[in-house]
């Protein structure tokens, strides 16, 4: 298997690079802008490119032999439409996609009214919204992940899901866990199919909002 990450150079990025070069016999390219500054990771079963997501062709280039796609961020609406297009001229049909909660103003009790205070009404909410219609509207075998608030803590993976349609209320999950996450889509642990998946740690239901905060 061959998979490509695009964003490579982020946090969630590198510790699922991380997790899949240390436990499976994955292939990897990693595509970041100025990537081979930022990406030092040394490994015969990388490629590091680099590149912006609003290059097609070079995306083109970079989903040669792909399985599947995992985007880190969700952030540019037209970014996530070129690289949808790549893909289908491609033919690859597998994507993964890290979103945000609340793009369906899913988020309920006093978590969801303080999230909506924070990032409610946000260019950055307008953007993860647009693109995840782009996403869904699309023909691609997608799962989208709507993470909540985020922190580092090593070692703690635990992750909850919870689907569209329902409410959202888990206040803050790790890295680390969104990563496993990913790496258990990917290597078919769990499985998924066309679904927005809301992210969170278990035991977090509860909060009015992240304990760093």
């Amino acid at each position: 298997m061959k998979i490509l990450i695009l964003g490579a150079a982020g946090q969630i990025a590198v510790k699922l690079t991380d997790l899949l070069l240390e436990e499976t016999d994955i292939n990897l390219v990693l595509y970041a802008r100025h990537g081979e500054q930022h990406i030092t990771r040394q490994d015969h079963r990388v490629n590091v490119i680099s590149g912006d997501f609003l290059e097609k062709e070079k995306l083109i280039l970079a989903m040669k032999d792909i399985d599947a796609v995992y985007l880190n961020d969700m952030g540019n609406t037209e970014a996530v439409k070129i690289i949808v297009e790549a893909m289908q001229e491609v033919g690859i049909k597998r994507f993964i996609g890290a979103s945000i909660l609340g793009i369906y103003d899913e988020v309920v009790g006093k978590f969801g009214e303080w999230n909506h205070a924070m990032i409610g009404t946000s260019p950055r909410m307008q953007a993860q919204k647009d693109s995840a219609k782009v996403v869904e509207e699309s023909n691609l075998d997608y799962i989208l992940l709507r993470l909540t608030w985020l922190y580092n803590q090593p070692k703690n993976e635990a992750y909850a899901l919870s689907l569209k349609g329902t409410p959202f209320k888990g206040a803050q999950v790790t890295r680390e866990a969104v990563a496993r996450l990913i790496a258990d889509l990917l290597t078919g642990k769990i499985s998924y199919d066309k679904e927005s998946l809301g992210v969170y740690e278990p035991g977090t239901e509860l909060f009015p909002k992240p304990t760093f905060y």
